[in-house]
């Protein structure tokens, strides 16, 4: 059979980066093995969907470019693959568990099990508590189908039979043992008709045909009940192999990430900015912050995976190729900011002009900029060794498309002089009247004129970078000038001589 395996977030909010990661990791295994890559959105807990939230999953995997061969949105012949979709066929195969008496129906009211917890420290509706509650392995066989008859709220309960091992061989974690006797009697179907995670799982595992269960390491406790329900409906030969990912810790290394942590530490822990009802639950998103995705994409990738070796920049096809499970840690990996930061910068050094372009268009626009896409090649091409965020482009170096903010006052008052004035009021006659107006040639005729007046290049290519950017940092003086073009080159450098 071939590798099938799928991504199956809930839609009750942003989506979170680690959930980006687990997708990612399904997508790698199954790129590699030639396999199948499924989005399955799993809605069973209606109490929780937020609106939008669905939409959010699938724009972000289009964003790091991880297509699902089918799914919600992406079509296939499993569907379908909205759980609330598929509400009749969890109803049949609960009834299906009750017959094969591996589950039964629980008739037990909230309030009565509200007695029994406040009665009994640590209540568990389990082995030792069920002969006691209302259900149908204690009411007689008419009573049960009369309740069922007449349409009266009920659950449907997983059957744990005690003083068993169950063994789950994970390929990361390796032989985890659960014993049956410390399990509850999970509810598979809710008293709203709404099956619970357990019971929508298996089955859509099952009938979706998944070969792997690639998931977050919060998911392993709940797999020795998955394994009794594939044991309960006979399935055992199509289980699927697990494997249970570490967890995203926090910054400072101690706990897991959480979608509060963006607040804390300033830093984005969404693939993409969510608007909640509140300002509490508004998030920044690496997308919005100015990431390119295949940076967040390398950046996932190796917490907690790596193969081993120097190499760090890997692109996505390089990640199929080298993707293993078996080098996925089992200890949490620390959510390390300032490497994210670093894979941007390194990705945005390494892009094509043309590329950065794409992006910075539209910064620009939102700024009120007009720029051709010729220009912004080029505005590309200075920056792009001295950006850490796409909107740097247009934020730091904002000069490239308006005119200087504020100059360097420090290094103006050091450097002016009388005679730096005269200078300056000839070198605009010389910049003005340029023909050749290219980096090399403006730079060989002004360093020439600079010689010729009796000045040192350190007197006044400083103040020729003022009058450009305002500050000392940025791109080489020659290459700005150029790219402003002899107008508003001559411009600049006459604003300058009026600081006063």
């Amino acid at each position: 059979m071939s590798v099938r395996v799928r991504f199956a977030p809930s839609p009750t909010g942003a989506l979170h980066i680690g959930g980006v990661r687990t997708a990612l990791y399904n997508y790698l295994f199954a790129r590699q093995q030639g396999g199948t890559f499924i989005l399955r959105i799993e809605d069973t807990d209606q109490a929780r969907y937020v609106p939008g939230a669905e939409q959010y999953i699938i724009e972000t995997l289009k964003w790091v470019g991880l297509l699902p061969d089918e799914g919600v949105g992406f079509g296939g012949d499993k569907g379908p693959y909205r759980q609330s979709d598929r509400k009749e066929i969890y109803h049949k195969y609960a009834h299906e568990l009750v017959q094969r008496g591996h589950a039964y129906y629980a008739f037990d009211t909230p309030e009565a099990l509200d007695v029994r917890r406040q009665s009994e420290d640590n209540f568990t509706y389990n082995h030792l508590t069920r002969n006691g509650l209302s259900n149908s392995l204690t009411l007689p066989a008419s009573e049960v189908e009369s309740r069922l008859q007449a349409g009266g709220p009920f659950v449907v309960r997983l059957k744990v039979e005690p003083g068993r091992q169950i063994h789950i061989n994970d390929l990361i974690r390796g032989d985890v043992i659960f014993q049956s006797s410390e399990l509850d009697d999970k509810v598979l179907l809710k008293a709203d008709g709404m099956p619970t995670y357990h019971l929508a799982n298996i089955v859509d595992d099952h009938l979706m045909e998944i070969t792997h269960v690639i998931r977050g390491e919060e998911w392993l406790p709940s797999t020795a009940h998955h394994v009794l329900l594939y044991e309960g409906f006979g399935w055992s030969d199509t289980m699927p192999r697990f494997s249970h990912l570490p967890l995203i810790l926090k910054p400072v290394g101690n706990g897991k990430l959480s979608k509060r942590d963006g607040a804390k530490f300033g830093i984005p822990v969404f693939p993409l900015e969510w608007t909640g009802g509140t300002a509490e639950e508004n998030f920044s998103g690496f997308r919005d912050t100015g990431f390119m995705p295949e940076a967040v994409i390398n950046f996932l990738a190796l917490l907690g995976w790596h193969p081993g070796g120097e190499q760090e920049i890997f692109t996505l096809e390089e990640l199929v190729q080298a993707f293993s499970v078996d080098h996925i840690s089992k200890g949490g990996a620390r959510f390390d900011y300032e490497k994210a930061k670093w894979f941007n910068q390194k990705y945005i050094q390494a892009a094509d002009n043309a590329v950065l372009a794409s992006y910075i268009g539209p910064l620009a626009k939102n700024k009120g900029y007009e720029a051709t896409e010729e220009y912004l090649q080029q505005v590309a091409g200075l920056m792009k060794e001295r950006v850490t965020f796409l909107p740097d482009f247009v934020e730091t170096g904002y000069y490239l498309f308006e005119p200087v903010r504020e100059y360097d006052r420090e290094t103006f008052q050091k450097k002016w002089t009388p005679a730096i004035a005269v200078f300056f009021n000839e070198l605009i006659g010389l910049v003005a009247t340029f023909d050749t107006f290219n980096a090399l040639a403006l730079e060989e005729a002004v360093k020439h004129f600079i010689q010729e007046k009796g000045f040192k290049p350190g007197d006044v290519l400083p103040l020729l970078r003022l009058a450009l950017a305002g500050t000392m940092k940025g791109p080489a003086v020659f290459d700005m000038a150029a790219a402003l073009g002899r107008e508003e080159t001559a411009r600049r450098l006459r604003a300058l001589t009026q600081l006063q």
